[in-house]
């Protein structure tokens, strides 16, 4: 029988072993201080897995798994380790060689797989030697007669020994046991380590270091003296004292759970010299990275602590990156300041900065009401000082140079934003359950929006159709006399007609992606969906393009018409930006005719298109730039 927690929720007893061997970790004076942003799925996205993690320090762990609590310690730690060791760093890697100017150059390819398992072996017996948690796999002293000093000395070994992926070779060999495959040492069926194919690079030059290494300095020292001050009679030493925003951050962890669960993913950086090359007066908060930034010349006390955090965390928990939709963005983020202030202030979380954005008489103002106001007056509001600085919002949006989204590469894996917006509904529910004091209306109301399932692709696709073809009036003309009436024979009446339509001028382009890469099943139901809207918009014709290594003009067809000319063709590689061309420099083709680009996703090179447009990619599919239009992204 599953348990509940204090909100209600069921727990099940995956979950609850899970949970008891996250305290197990949280009460060992080493694991405690290792960072990691743990991401609890399902064995739907995970499969057999029990566990993974990426670069960035995102660790995937399957509730389903079955495993004791002690395993769930191990297992946890195993991937904890794998970052504050440095595995997926390039100049631990073999393969890399440091330049002069202390870039790294890959010279050698390096086989990920069999690095994976070398990093395995040696966290596998720095586990036991240690004797942290219950193993999960074999034991490496009984397989392997390697050197277990260095990760790269074991990977050597392992070439040089021959062994292979499919559980033959070096270790078989030695041991004269039954072969095993690589994931032998480690947390999941594959490779437990993600990512390996982008190693993380640090620029000393702009004082870029691994923090979850720095971490681990930090934590075995600190493990180190507790254990020392507890066998001498003392209580556990603190190596490094907490800075006033870890202080702040742990206090919504620890007191405040309507944001306690988004204080607990965010990485705080406060680095002097990050915030100045970034033009960072006091905070400033970076969705996709899930990193906030603290400058400490600020010189922001505890309660203002609180406050910058708190409202940094709602920037991102709200979704204001997302719903900025088209709108000027530094006016968006000015005037969510505005609203965001004027609730933590009725809360009283903390104390506003002096330079905070707040005005008693917005009140009860939504943030796009209120931006609709500031664009009446643009001049105004154009150069307000925000928390990163005069005439700069504090939600950055452009990922900076060489930076990498804090967020798994596995379509599977949850993404950053909805953790955020998980975190903002439980943290709401649990505030509400345990009485933990009044919220402003307004913000319930925002984080209750955030449940409400998104509207489908297909009405979003009919409401793209409805900016461009609005419904033709009809109206009465004697020119066409209907008929008459029975009881009146001799009086004429007028009809109902339609307006003149210009031919081709109430119409749409489409360039058709048919790549052998396309799914003609999920091609056709998208194709069926667009003839079915522009039938219902009154669009007599559309003018289609096919696209594969080359384009091809199929002229104006009626949108019934399309679905049935669509051939498949797989020539290779999808380029896009040719039909474009050929649609725009037609001359019978409207200027202010929007395109619509149905492609999978696998397309050479960014597409540059004048005319409005909008992209349908299948579910699961990303295009590889950045699009300026719209993007629906459809499925059955």
């Amino acid at each position: 029988m599953a348990n509940k927690n204090k909100a209600g929720s069921r727990i099940s007893a995956g979950e609850q072993r899970l949970n008891l061997g996250l305290s197990l970790l949280r009460g060992n004076a080493l694991f405690s201080k290792l960072t990691g942003y743990i991401q609890v799925l399902s064995g739907k996205n995970m499969g057999k897995d029990s566990a993974y993690v990426y670069g960035d320090g995102t660790i995937c762990v399957n509730k389903d798994a079955l495993l004791t609590p002690e395993q769930w310690a191990y297992t946890i730690a195993h991937c904890k380790l794998h970052l504050a060791f440095g595995h997926f760093d390039a100049q631990r890697m073999p393969g890399y060689e440091k330049e002069s100017d202390g870039s790294f150059e890959w010279v050698v390819s390096c086989n990920k797989m069999i690095w994976n398992m070398a990093c395995d072996i040696y966290i596998s017996k720095f586990l036991r030697d240690i004797k942290f948690g219950s193993p999960t796999c074999v034991n490496p002293v009984d397989f392997f007669a390697g050197n277990f000093s260095d990760e790269k000395k074991i990977y050597q070994y392992l070439m040089e020994h021959g062994y292979s992926a499919g559980g033959t070779g070096a270790l078989d060999s030695l041991s004269g046991r039954n072969a095993f495959g690589y994931n032998s040492f480690g947390t999941a069926k594959g490779m437990d380590m993600h990512g390996l194919e982008h190693p993380r690079v640090y620029d000393v030059k702009r004082n870029q270091k691994n923090e979850f290494m720095s971490n681990f300095a930090y934590a075995l020292a600190y493990s180190v003296s507790s254990v020392v001050s507890e066998a001498g009679g003392h209580g556990a030493v603190n190596v490094r004292t907490q800075t006033g925003s870890e202080r702040a951050a742990q206090w919504f962890i620890s007191h405040y759970p309507l944001l306690g669960g988004l204080a607990a993913g965010f990485l705080i950086v406060e680095d002097y010299g990050v915030c100045n090359r970034e033009e960072i007066s006091i905070a400033a908060v970076d969705v996709v990275a899930g990193e906030i930034y603290i400058n400490p010349a600020a010189g922001l006390d505890d309660e203002e602590q609180k406050f910058v955090l708190a409202h940094e965390f709602l920037h991102a928990g709200l979704m204001h990156h997302e719903r900025c939709k088209g709108r000027d963005p530094y006016l968006w983020n000015v005037a969510c300041d505005y609203v965001i202030n004027g609730w933590l202030c009725d809360m009283g979380i903390g104390r506003m900065p002096d330079r905070g954005l707040y005005d008693e008489t917005l009140k009860d103002v939504s943030a796009e009401s209120l931006y609709d106001r500031m664009i009446q007056d643009f001049r105004k509001f154009s150069k307000m000082d925000t928390f990163r600085g005069y005439g700069k919002g504090d939600v950055i949006t452009g990922r900076k140079k060489g930076g990498k989204p804090r967020q798994a590469a596995n379509s599977s894996v949850a993404s950053l934003d909805d953790f955020y917006q998980s975190a903002l509904l439980s943290g709401l529910e649990y505030h509400i359950s345990e009485g933990r004091g009044e919220l402003p209306s307004g913000l319930i109301e925002e984080i209750r929006a955030l449940s409400m399932p998104p509207i489908p692709w297909d009405v979003q696709l009919g409401n793209w159709f409805d900016e461009y073809f609005t419904p033709l009036a009809k109206y009465r003309t004697y020119a066409r006399p209907s008929r008459r009436q029975g009881s009146t024979p001799d009086i004429p009446r007028p009809s109902y007609v339609r307006p003149g339509i210009p031919e081709h001028s109430r119409t749409f382009g489409v360039v058709i992606d048919t790549s052998g890469s396309m799914d003609k099943r999920l091609l056709g139901f998208a194709l069926g969906a667009v003839a079915s809207y522009a039938e219902a918009k009154e669009v007599p014709y559309a003018r289609v393009v096919f696209c594969d290594a080359a384009a091809y003009d199929a002229g104006y067809l009626a949108p019934e018409d399309i679905a049935g000319r669509v051939r498949v063709k797989g020539r290779g590689g999808t380029v896009l930006q040719p039909g474009v061309d050929l649609l725009e420099g037609a001359e019978d083709f409207p200027g202010d005719g929007p395109i619509l680009i149905i492609t999978d996703g696998w397309v050479e090179d960014r597409i540059h298109i004048k005319h409005e447009h909008a992209f349908l990619v299948p579910r699961g599919r990303r295009l590889p730039f950045a699009p300026r239009g719209k993007v629906f992204y459809f499925e059955e």
